[in-house]
C-alpha cells in the first residue's frame, strides 16, 4: 500500500522554506553584521501578530546562469499587509540573504503587487530596503520589471503617504525607486545609497575613498539632503516610521489623526518675550521659538543637518498635526539659498498632498548673494519654494518674528501669496530690504553731498525705520491680520487654525502646473 504525503505537513515544510530564504549560512552573516532579517524587521515594524504575507511561494522564471537549478522561494523580498499602532498599512522589505537582495523580475513583481494593494486600499506605504541594485543574471526581464514598479510607486506619489527605509547597500535603479517616497530614513550604520556602484565610482577605485563617503547617511543626511532622517540603530528607524505616520491621514482625502494633549490652548510662551534680540543683527534660535509653542514642546524636524539656514518638521497645535517651516537666523543669518528652497518647497507640497496645515515662522533678509547662487539657479530654485507656497491650498498660518525683506519676503507665505492667516510681533520688519541698505540706494547723492555723511546716514536710517520699518505699515494696509504679543503666538494660531480646517479651494481645471524644477 503507497504511503500518502500530508498535504497539510508539505505546506508548513514550503513556509519554512520560504522563511530561510537564502540559507542559515547568509542569515548568520547578516546577523553577525549588526543587521536584522527581512522577517525580523517587519516584526519589528508592525504590531505584534498583525503581518499577513503575500507570495511567500514565488520564484524566479530566470532559466540563463543556472537560475533554474538555484530560484529561492519568496525571490528575495517578503511583503504583506500589517497594524502600525493599530493603523494598517502595506509593508515590504528586500532579503539580503537572497542573491544580496538584488531585484529580479518577480522580485519587483511582488513589490508591485503590494504597491497596487496600497493604491487600491488607500493605505500608506512602507518599504524597507537592502539589496544590490537589479540581479544582472536576469536582464532587463528585471530592469523592465523595475520600470513597472516605479510608474507604480509614481501613481501613488500624493495619494497615499510612502516611507523608504534604508537599511543596507541600495545601488542603481533600486535608489530611485526609494527616493520616490515621501520620506528616506537611513540607517547609520549600515544604509548606504548609490546610484552607481562604488566598483564604478572612479574616486573609490582610484582615490581609496570608501563607499560610505560615497553614499553613507551622514553624507545624504549633510550634503545630498536625500535623507529626511538617519536612524541610530534599526529599531530606531522603526519608531520614526511610526512616528512620521502619527501626523499623516491614511490617503489624500482623508484629514489627519488630531491626537489629545494635556497642553492647554490657552497657555501663554512667556518664553517668547525676551527670545528676539534687541539688536537686528544679533542670531537666535528659531528652533526654540517653534518648541515653545507647540503641544507639550514636542518637534519633530526633518533632514536637520541639511540646509541648516531653513528649519522644517512635523508638530501639532490643539492635537492637529502642522508642517512647520522657519527661517534659522543662527545660520546664515536666516537667508534663503538654493537648498533651502528647494528644501522647504518639497515639505511644503508633502504636506499639501495629506492636507497637513502649514506654519510658517518668518526672519529672513533676503535671498543669499553671490555668484555661486546666482550660476547654480537660486531664481528657478527660489520659484519653487515661491511656487509651493502659491500652489498649496491647506490652511497656512505665518508669523514674522523679525527681518521680511524683498523678494524672500514674498517666497515666504505673505499674504500676497493667499496665506491665510498673518501676523508679526512688534520686531517685526517688512520691508523691500534693511534701511542700511535702502538709505544708500535711496540717498546715495544726499550723502555724497553731505558734511557729515555718518551722522546723516543715520539720522536718514532712523527715518526709513519709523516710516517703513515696523510692522504697522503692512498691518495699516491689510497684508498683516493683527500685531500681536509674541507670548500669545500660541493662543493665536490655535484660534486662528479651527476655523480653517474646513477651508476649500476651487482651482480652475488643469492637467498640472509647471513648477520651475
Amino acid at each position: 500500500m503507497e504511503s500518502r504525503i500530508d498535504p497539510m505537513e508539505g505546506l508548513t515544510s514550503l513556509r519554512e522554506e520560504s522563511k530561510r530564504g537564502g540559507g542559515q549560512a547568509r542569515i548568520d552573516a547578516i546577523r553577525k553584521s549588526g543587521r536584522h532579517t527581512a522577517h525580523e524587521r517587519i516584526s519589528s515594524l508592525v504590531d505584534p501578530g498583525s503581518f499577513v504575507e503575500i507570495d511567500a511561494f514565488v520564484k524566479s522564471r530566470e532559466t540563463e546562469h543556472g537560475m533554474d537549478r538555484n530560484s529561492i522561494l519568496g525571490d528575495g523580498v517578503v511583503a504583506g499587509s500589517a497594524n502600525i499602532e493599530g493603523r494598517r498599512i502595506l509593508c515590504f522589505a528586500q532579503d539580503f540573504s537572497v542573491f544580496g537582495g538584488s531585484m529580479g523580475e518577480m522580485h519587483a513583481q511582488k513589490i508591485v503587487k503590494i504597491v497596487d494593494l496600497a493604491l487600491k486600499a488607500r493605505l500608506p506605504l512602507v518599504g524597507i530596503w537592502d539589496g544590490g541594485g537589479q540581479r544582472a543574471h536576469e536582464g532587463v526581464s528585471a530592469l523592465g520589471a523595475t520600470g513597472e514598479l516605479m510608474d507604480r510607486l509614481i501613481s501613488c506619489s500624493g495619494r497615499i503617504p510612502m516611507i523608504s527605509l534604508v537599511l543596507g547597500p541600495v545601488v542603481g535603479a533600486s535608489a530611485l525607486a526609494a527616493a520616490i517616497a515621501d520620506f528616506v530614513i537611513i540607517g547609520e550604520e549600515h544604509g548606504e545609497f548609490f546610484l552607481s556602484s562604488p566598483l564604478e565610482t572612479p574616486e573609490v577605485a582610484e582615490e581609496g575613498m570608501s563607499s560610505r563617503d560615497l553614499g553613507g547617511a551622514e553624507m545624504h543626511a549633510s550634503r545630498s539632503g536625500i535623507a529626511s532622517l538617519v536612524a541610530a540603530d534599526e529599531d530606531d528607524a522603526m519608531d520614526i516610521v511610526a512616528e512620521l505616520l502619527s501626523h499623516f491621514p491614511d490617503h489624500c482625502d482623508a484629514m489627519p489623526p488630531i491626537l489629545a494633549t494635556s497642553d492647554s490652548d490657552e497657555r501663554q510662551c512667556v518664553s517668547l518675550t525676551d527670545m528676539v534680540p534687541d539688536d537686528s543683527n544679533r542670531p537666535y534660535d528659531m528652533k526654540k521659538i517653534v518648541a515653545a509653542i507647540v503641544d507639550d514642546n514636542q518637534f519633530l524636524e526633518l533632514q536637520p543637518q541639511y540646509a541648516e539656514n531653513i528649519v522644517i518638521g512635523f508638530a501639532r497645535l490643539g492635537g492637529s498635526p502642522i508642517g512647520i517651516i522657519a527661517n534659522q537666523p543662527k545660520v546664515l543669518a536666516g537667508c534663503l539659498d538654493i537648498d533651502a528652497s528647494v528644501k522647504a518647497a518639497r515639505f511644503i507640497r508633502t504636506c499639501d498632498c495629506f492636507n497637513i496645515p502649514l506654519v510658517s515662522f518668518v526672519d529672513v533678509p533676503g535671498f543669499l548673494p553671490g555668484t555661486v547662487q546666482e550660476w547654480g539657479g537660486i531664481i528657478r530654485h527660489g520659484a519653487k519654494l515661491l511656487y509651493a507656497y502659491a500652489e498649496a491650498t491647506v490652511p497656512q498660518l505665518t508669523v514674522v518674528t523679525r527681518k521680511a525683506y524683498g523678494g524672500a519676503y514674498l517666497a515666504m507665505s505673505c499674504k500676497h501669496l493667499e496665506s491665510d492667516y498673518n501676523v508679526a510681533w512688534p520686531s517685526g520688519e517688512l520691508a523691500v530690504m534693511g534701511a542700511e541698505g535702502a538709505v544708500n540706494i535711496i540717498h546715495r547723492r544726499e550723502l555724497k553731498d553731505a558734511e557729515d555723511p555718518s551722522t546723516k546716514h543715520l539720522d536718514l536710517v532712523n527715518e526709513y525705520k519709523k516710516k517703513f520699518g515696523d510692522p504697522y505699515v503692512a498691518a495699516r494696509n491689510g497684508w498683516l491680520d493683527d500685531v500681536i504679543e509674541p507670548e500669545e503666538t500660541r493662543i493665536r494660531l490655535i484660534r486662528a487654525l479651527r476655523p480653517l480646517t474646513s477651508k476649500r479651494v476651487w482651482q480652475p481645471p488643469r492637467k498640472h502646473g509647471n513648477i520651475p524644477l
